[in-house]
């Protein structure tokens, strides 16, 4: 029980500090702010995390967590369902969003920290290469190299589709830059089978 409510308080704290993060960024989500959206005492705070800039780390390291769970596809479709997901999520889940924004302006509060994009390259470079195994990839494909560019293309369009239209739009980029990539990465009868746009994302969350 109390081992339980300890992991209650440090994901209260967590959601609270990305909501605060999420609204004001690091420099104006105050310790004081984060303590009060969650409702906890600071020696709740401290007792997990030793500074703010400690939070803002867990924040940011926590994205792949609010994505994948419970995605069951696997091979290309896989690696296509995570972007699918995390474009319909960053539209509704402040913990990702500050995640995200965060690693984005990390270099403003003083943190070099890659291991956001470093983690998501990986899940990247996984799903490929279980489609390699399956077949799913042309010959001469990299699945590390073809990872870290989605990791890149994926970063460079949110920040776009944030300043065009608040993100609504992010899942429409999202399936234009999976029709213009898949032809040159997986197999013509792959191509034609792979499952795209608000459809498919709908299907995810039955």
């Amino acid at each position: 029980m109390k081992q339980e409510r300890a992991v209650h308080t440090r994901e209260s704290l967590l959601r609270a500090a990305a909501e605060t993060f999420d609204e004001f960024g690091y420099s104006g989500a105050s310790i004081n702010r984060i303590l009060k959206r969650a409702g906890l005492t600071a020696g709740a705070l401290y007792f997990h995390f030793d500074s703010k800039e400690e939070l803002a780390r867990a924040v940011m390291n926590s994205q792949a967590a609010t994505v994948v769970p419970g995605l069951e596809s696997r091979g290309l479709q896989r690696l296509v369902d995570i972007t699918l997901n995390w474009s319909r999520r960053l539209q509704v889940d402040p913990l990702l969003r500050a995640g995200v924004r965060l690693t984005n302006e990390q270099a403003s509060f003083g943190l070099q920290d890659a291991s956001p994009y470093r983690e998501w390259a990986q899940i990247m470079a996984d799903c490929l290469h279980e489609a390699h195994e399956r077949g799913e990839l042309q010959a001469g494909v990299e699945p590390a190299e073809v990872g870290e560019f989605v990791v890149e293309a994926c970063t460079g369009m949110q920040m776009f589709s944030a300043v065009v239209s608040g993100r609504e739009d992010l899942m429409e980029r999202t399936t234009r830059m999976w029709r213009l990539l898949l032809p040159g990465i997986a197999v013509p009868a792959i191509v034609a089978r792979i499952e795209l746009g608000p459809e498919r994302v709908r299907t995810l969350h039955r």
